[in-house]
């Protein structure tokens, strides 16, 4: 038995612990759940705005040039993700390469980030179902959040009935998503009536329109919450058949929410103006497809909008569950957060937790001011959160296999240069968002703020000298994972 086995085998259960479902999710639900995870329907409906008032024409430029990094992310993801098959995923991870200080970090930014984005989810969701029954009606922010908490109920309790339940939810709604999307972003190309837009250019992919370091900087950081979600096939791991299609159901993913989130971007720039996308906000996708097909088509995008933000509210709930039932499984936290379900196999604690945090969030939102104000602040501020774990993640990967680096070509690109260029890339764009004056005070409190709180319970079971933090493990060896890999795929 290798060392890294052996370390897992180690950490014993906690009371009224066990084991998670095992093998329950095959190679393709990985690629299904990590678009879900993405949601490329609700992220062009929730941030195309947001986008556009950091880099105006130059949206397409922010999503390529922070793809490129992203991709190197997944790799790291997918090639730590067999070197330790563990739900914690970035919080195990970070610890074992670099230190447990910084794995615990990556752990809690990611448990408040999607803390956060339950509320940042539940405003389209509730938005797209009220326009469902009057498309022109002004809707409050009460009345919004409050349909949004009702969606969210509903996936709380698809995750807690099971991971297998889950997966088939998250196929059916992504499937219709995805079908909607594609037929009308490639029909939007080709329609030439209806569009106010610019005139298209290749301009628009360059990396020199950003009006400086801290415009680029500006534009992706929300570029970065496009793209975050895939992730969540990580934390699934030790529900997942270990195969080669389940390693890479990541980096799949992101390639296809790549390619959807350009295809928009260019459709809406030609389409709107400025002025224009900012007045539809949450809704521009709806008013292109309307553009293009009508109001039968408008419905269509409508509902697509609709499933995507339910399909990602469910899948941040699998990733946060999971987090949490991680770090109580280590006494990183309490340990009730360790427990599952004895029948569904499910984080039931943590799966409760999470509902009701998020539930009195919601609530809160209400109060805060406008949809606008509510979907601005909430996407920088989880934008400063990943950025945290997603450069630790990356750098974990060639720290870990730094020995492995130079013995091939292709680990100098996917072990080496990508996931330091992941890295640096998130670092650049959390340092500069922080240090800049592009973010509002809120955002940076809110996302600097929460993860502060996990200094908290960090020093706290520091003191109490729990085994996570004094236990000495790695990452299985590269011999070590091309055994595991050969063993899954036999």
């Amino acid at each position: 038995m290798s060392d890294a086995v052996q370390d897992r085998a180690a950490t014993p259960p906690v009371s009224g612990s066990g084991q998670l479902a095992h093998g329950a999710l095959k190679g393709v639900d990985s690629i299904v759940m990590a678009v879900a995870g993405t949601a490329p329907g609700y992220s062009i409906s929730a941030s195309t705005a947001v986008l556009v008032g950091a880099a105006a024409l130059a949206g397409p430029a922010a999503l390529l040039w922070c793809g490129i990094p992203m991709l190197g992310i997944a790799f790291a993801f997918s090639h730590l993700g067999r070197g330790d098959v563990n739900a914690g995923a970035a919080y195990s991870w970070v610890r074992k390469a670099l230190h447990p200080l910084l794995g615990f970090i990556s752990g809690w930014a990611v448990v408040v980030s999607a803390t956060i984005f339950m509320v940042a989810a539940a405003v389209p969701a509730g938005q797209a179902t009220l326009s469902l029954f009057n498309e022109n009606r002004s809707w409050s922010t009460g009345a919004i959040t409050a349909v949004g908490a009702v969606w969210f109920l509903i996936m709380a309790a698809i995750v807690a009935a099971g991971v297998t339940i889950t997966t088939k939810a998250q196929w059916i709604m992504s499937c219709i998503e995805v079908a909607v999307l594609i037929v009308v972003g490639i029909a939007a190309l080709f329609h030439e009536s209806g569009r106010h837009g610019a005139a298209f250019s290749w301009n628009w992919f360059s990396p020199t329109h950003f009006g400086g370091v801290s415009g680029f900087a500006a534009a992706a950081l929300i570029a970065a919450f496009y793209y975050w979600g895939w992730d969540v096939t990580a934390n699934l791991n030790e529900e997942s058949k270990q195969s080669k299609l389940a390693n890479l159901g990541g980096i799949i993913g992101v390639v296809i929410v790549w390619a959807l989130f350009e295809l928009y971007t260019v459709d809406i720039n030609l389409f709107f103006s400025g002025n224009d996308i900012q007045t539809q906000g949450t809704a521009i996708s709806t008013a292109l497809a309307t553009a293009v097909g009508g109001s039968l088509m408008g419905k269509l995008m409508i509902i697509a909008v609709m499933l995507s933000t339910i399909a990602t509210l469910e899948t941040t709930l699998i990733q946060v569950s999971r987090s949490l039932f991680a770090m109580g499984r280590d006494n990183t936290l309490p340990k009730a957060f360790g427990k599952i379900d004895p029948k569904r196999r499910t984080p039931v604690v943590a799966t409760a937790v999470v509902t009701v945090v998020s539930l009195g969030l919601f609530i809160a939102s209400g109060f805060i001011g406008s949809v606008s104000t509510i979907m601005t602040d909430a996407i920088n501020a989880i934008g400063l959160q990943i950025a945290v774990y997603y450069s630790l993640a990356a750098f974990a990967v060639t720290v870990a296999y730094r020995k492995q680096i130079f013995t091939s070509l292709s680990n100098a690109l996917f072990i080496g240069f990508l996931p330091l260029l992941g890295a640096g890339f998130m670092a650049f764009t959390l340092i500069e968002n922080l240090s800049g004056s592009g973010l509002t005070a809120e955002a940076k409190w809110i996302g600097v703020g929460a993860l502060a709180l996990g200094l908290i319970p960090m020093v706290w079971y520091v003191v109490k000298k729990v085994p996570y933090y004094e236990r000495r493990a790695r990452l299985a060896s590269e011999d070590e994972l091309d055994g595991q890999l050969a063993e899954a795929l036999v």
